[in-house]
């Protein structure tokens, strides 16, 4: 549990995951990973900053600035309008 202590009290640690997940987002978009590592490189910027936090804290500000970070990229990106496909039939309907 220590190792595990010093590496998410390291704000680099967080800032690396951070661009990791930013590549991964490149990989396969969606802005799912994208929100997830916003949420890593703001975490590691709060550790950078000082805040007194443990591990289970460190996570909970993960998860929630992640959230956030998703809702908000939804919000602004969004899903287009011409971007989900309204069928009106069926290609297993009898004519």
């Amino acid at each position: 549990m220590d190792v595990l202590q010093q590496i998410a009290g390291t704000w680099w640690a967080w800032v690396v995951l951070g661009f990791a997940l930013g590549v991964l987002e490149i990989l396969a978009p969606g802005f799912i990973f994208l929100g997830f590592a916003i949420g890593a490189v703001l975490t590691g910027a709060l550790v950078g900053l000082g805040i007194p936090a443990g591990v289970p804290a460190l996570i909970l500000i993960f998860a929630v600035v992640s959230v956030v970070a998703w809702l908000v990229l939804r919000r602004v990106v969004g899903v287009r309008d011409g971007q989900v496909k309204i069928w009106d039939r069926d290609i297993n309907d009898q004519r």
